[in-house]
């Protein structure tokens, strides 16, 4: 990033505290962007925007305690905000998903995600964004097109190591998502009714891609055993 590029200024609005710090850190995480305020519900995400005229970012959750997130993002565009909105959340209905796009959400991610999917998202947003600032006044049907792109990038290939399949990663997910602590390979394996090697090769691909994080479990003799909790 040059010196003559403005740092994009989000606003993270989540009402669970845990997810909310983890969002921010997230845009912490990304160069050219910065955490410029965290709300918990739909009101204070409104208090944030009209005391910092700044914000030109809004990672939304659907689902807060006092107004849905598309009530909140219509309101925000009848309210006059020129924000850009993100929409982070559980809600996989195509019904949300539509009405998203109606009230002109730029993005969709869905929970859980690792941060490479959360940096995916942001970065193309970015893309976007440096477009629409380098084009002129009047532009071209082939300038809309290419904006309008960067918003929809090519899918990756497959980021699944080779032996790994997406059936058994959910189920290892699954049950990592459930557990109200920590578990360790040998646990998972149990559970998932799978050998203790595979269910730790599907631990620590959640690990490595920011889905779960791995620590040692102290209090038998020997070495500590590892364990893993679902972030």
């Amino acid at each position: 990033m040059t010196g003559s590029e403005r740092v994009t200024r989000v606003l993270v609005v989540e009402d669970e505290p845990v997810a909310q710090a983890a969002h921010a850190e997230y845009v912490r995480r990304l160069d050219g962007f910065e955490t410029a305020a965290v709300a918990g519900t739909g009101a204070e995400a409104l208090a944030a925007l009209r005391a910092d005229a700044s914000i030109d970012l809004v990672l939304l959750d659907m689902n807060l305690p006092d107004v849905h997130g598309i009530d909140l993002c219509r309101h925000l565009r009848s309210a006059g905000f020129e924000v850009d909105v993100i929409a982070i959340t559980a809600a996989r209905e195509l019904s949300v998903v539509r009405a998203a796009i109606s009230a002109g959400i730029v993005q969709y991610l869905i929970k859980p995600f690792s941060f490479p999917a959360f940096a995916e998202k942001l970065r193309a947003y970015e893309s976007f964004r440096r477009s629409l600032s380098e084009t002129g006044s009047v532009t071209t049907q082939r300038e809309v097109d290419l904006t309008l792109a960067t918003l929809r990038p090519a899918p990756a290939g497959p980021s699944l190591a080779k032996g790994l399949s997406e059936d058994t990663l959910t189920a290892v997910a699954d049950l990592l998502r459930a557990a109200d602590g920590g578990m360790s390979a040998t646990e998972i394996a149990a559970l998932g009714d799978m050998s203790r090697v595979t269910a730790r090769r599907y631990l620590e691909h959640l690990a490595d891609s920011g889905r779960a994080e791995r620590r040692p479990r102290y209090g038998s003799p020997g070495r500590p055993q590892l364990e893993y909790r679902w972030l």
